[in-house]
């Protein structure tokens, strides 16, 4: 079993709802011993001209790979209703995998640990709540370091 950490995010409504429809499919299809976090009010990055998100945190363990959780996750997405749109836009739900347990992937159709996580406040306060003490594999740091460097 892995330990790992999911960002959840939704700008269009109803975001609320459908980031706890992600997380109790996600606790049905792939994760168990979960801890959600808080959900947090944030302001778009990139593209600003957008409604403010909400973001939270999942973390559990799981017996998946990591792409069959990343297949997982996007179907999720799908039948939640995400559309795709251009990088930075709207989502009516988003699931990124943070970190899977210490292990480091970098395929093309993965990036683990994931390659931003440390610079955003909308992914390190509701992993700080849940996980402080996740390590991040490649900096040597755990997410409540992350979380207070960053402030």
């Amino acid at each position: 079993m892995i330990r790992i950490l999911l960002a959840l995010g939704a700008n269009l409504e109803p975001r609320r709802e459908r980031i706890e429809e992600a997380m109790r499919l996600l606790e049905l299809e792939a994760l168990t011993d979960t801890r959600r976090s808080s959900m947090y009010a944030t302001e778009p990055v990139g593209y600003t001209d957008q409604p403010d998100f909400l973001n939270a945190a999942i973390t559990g363990t799981t017996s998946l790979g990591a792409e069959e959780l990343f297949s997982i996750c996007k179907d999720i997405e799908r039948r939640i209703g995400r559309q795709h749109r251009d990088r930075w836009r709207e989502r009516e739900i988003d699931i990124d995998i943070i970190l899977y347990g210490v292990q480091v992937i970098d395929t093309p159709l993965l990036t683990i640990p994931h390659p931003r996580m440390h610079e955003r406040a909308f992914v390190l306060d509701p992993a700080a709540e849940i996980a402080p003490d996740m390590l991040h594999p490649v900096l040597g740091t755990t997410i409540g370091q992350l979380r207070s460097r960053l402030r």
